[in-house]
């Protein structure tokens, strides 16, 4: 006997699973290269089935994007923290969106995911804004943070903030290069990032 709720969750694990198989087919060729044939005979439902939970492509599309390019602010006091501690959460948080994002498969070619990112931005109305609006926010914590490292005399009191908290912000996009050129290594590619943030500070330091 089905009950409402079994009917319910079967149909959340079949929609689920539409975008775990679109997610590989989107970052594996493209937005504009995934037919909704293809996803319809990746995930073997008719595009009848298909269309019962997504009305198009482009929605379909949208709910990849929002279970695998979810990237969070920090959640930090800006007036309690120092700048190598705010480092070292930029790393971590770095290591959950890449774990969160690539997972465990290394079937994936690096220089993909920085297309689906792209994708993301062309084919999604409102991503851009979100994380342009998520961009400023970071931008303006790190400076905040940076300020307050001067008047702690943790660094240099001669820098620009806010050119400096700009640089900070690129150093951590730069978490998918280094996935490049690591080949996919998610150890590889955090430790470097690391490594890049903590020469940064030197640089700083009084």
């Amino acid at each position: 006997m089905h009950t409402d709720r079994s009917v319910c969750n079967k149909m959340d694990n079949t929609k689920e699973f539409i975008i775990d198989k679109a997610f590989e087919l989107f970052l594996n060729h493209s937005y504009e290269a995934v037919s909704i044939s293809e996803i319809s005979k990746a995930i073997e439902l008719t595009k009848g089935a298909l269309y019962h939970h997504f009305r198009n492509k482009e929605e379909l599309f949208m709910a990849v994007v929002d279970k695998y390019l979810i990237i969070e602010e920090l959640d930090i006091n800006t007036n309690n923290i120092s700048l190598i501690q705010f480092i070292e959460l930029c790393v971590v948080k770095a290591q959950d969106i890449v774990s969160k994002t690539v997972g465990s498969s290394r079937s994936f070619i690096p220089l993909n995911l920085l297309s689906f990112f792209i994708d993301a931005f062309r084919h999604y109305p409102d991503f851009s804004a979100k994380k342009n609006d998520l961009i400023n926010s970071e931008i303006n914590k790190t400076k905040k943070i940076l300020d307050q490292a001067i008047v702690n005399g943790e660094i240099r009191s001669d820098i620009n903030t806010s050119v400096t908290a700009e640089m900070f912000f690129t150093l951590n996009t730069g978490i998918a290069k280094n996935l490049i050129h690591g080949n996919m290594n998610q150890k590889l590619a955090i430790d470097k990032l690391r490594e890049q943030l903590l020469e940064f500070y030197k640089l700083l330091k009084i």
